[in-house]
């Protein structure tokens, strides 16, 4: 499900602040999943899905993953996207955590 904001634009009164509403995560069979997406040239992303947390928790699991494989990343969608292929190191980290991890796609 996409992000939803509320009003943005009222007439008379022009531009407003948007407001996210607060999304719950989607439930999942409890296995994260890292798969690998390959973009453009030699670029490639690993996505990670099936993190059944918080969206602060969200975030600060990508930090983490950030830091460890020295690299950019973003969470969108309730999955987390760490720049390039990272798979075995990102399975790694979250095994140790205690998340069942399972590798999928290419």
């Amino acid at each position: 499900m996409e992000n939803r904001t509320s009003l943005v634009y009222v007439s008379g009164q022009g531009r407003i602040k948007e407001t996210p509403t607060k999304q719950e995560p989607p439930s999942g069979d409890g296995v994260v999943r890292i798969l690998l997406k390959r973009l453009g040239g030699n670029k490639a992303v690993s996505i990670i899905s099936g993190l059944n947390v918080s969206e602060d928790e969200l975030k600060s699991i990508c930090s983490e993953l950030k830091r460890k494989c020295a690299t950019g990343g973003t969470v969108k969608n309730w999955t987390i996207e760490i720049q390039g292929d990272r798979r075995e190191l990102i399975k790694q980290t979250l095994e140790k955590q205690g998340y069942k991890v399972k590798l999928s796609g290419g």
